[in-house]
């Protein structure tokens, strides 16, 4: 009994040691402390909300650039594939004594509007519309009595942009 109550005594003390040490810790850690004052974290607050109001607009701007420089490069693409799409449609127009292979020049062409059109690029209106120097060229003008003022009357080659952005300005005759 005597070794148990050594070793009960023993466990004790390693316990209440251990208890002092923790209490020893705890009043460290309290006396270590620093109270920030209210005007430090006022400003640090402050500086911490503005900076995280510029990361959301850094994000903002960094998404729009993104999407600009895809524009960009979709529209430098399409730009040299358009004279190929002129010709397809040329072509189209031409009569032929093979039926089938005018069929097949249409679907070609109509595959390439619809992958230009997946892409969004629109054909610029012209023909019926008012002349508007940011879509159009004019490289001729006519007099007419039944067409408005500055109204496109005729159109010489198709212009397409994407968005807001002009690809290739539509070349048009215009009235009066």
């Amino acid at each position: 009994m005597s070794e148990e109550n050594k070793e009960n005594k023993e466990k004790k003390e390693k316990e209440e040691q251990k208890i002092e040490q923790k209490e020893k810790e705890t009043e460290n850690n309290k006396k270590t402390k620093e109270i920030v004052p209210k005007e430090d974290y006022d400003e640090l607050e402050d500086r911490y909300k503005r900076i995280l109001a510029e990361f959301e607009n850094f994000k903002k701007r960094s998404i729009k650039e993104r999407e600009g420089l895809y524009n960009s490069i979709l529209s430098d693409v399409v730009e040299v594939i358009l004279p190929v799409l002129d010709n397809l449609e040329n072509a189209a127009k031409v009569e032929t004594k093979d039926e089938e292979y005018k069929k097949g020049v249409e679907l070609v062409l109509k595959q390439l509007k619809d992958v230009l059109q997946a892409k969004g690029i629109e054909e610029i209106k012209t023909v019926g519309e008012t002349f508007d120097p940011e879509l159009h060229e004019a490289v001729s003008s006519i007099q007419d009595e039944n067409l408005g003022t500055q109204e496109i009357a005729q159109e010489y080659r198709k212009g397409y942009k994407i968005g807001n952005r002009v690809i290739r300005h539509s070349m048009v005759v215009v009235a009066n």
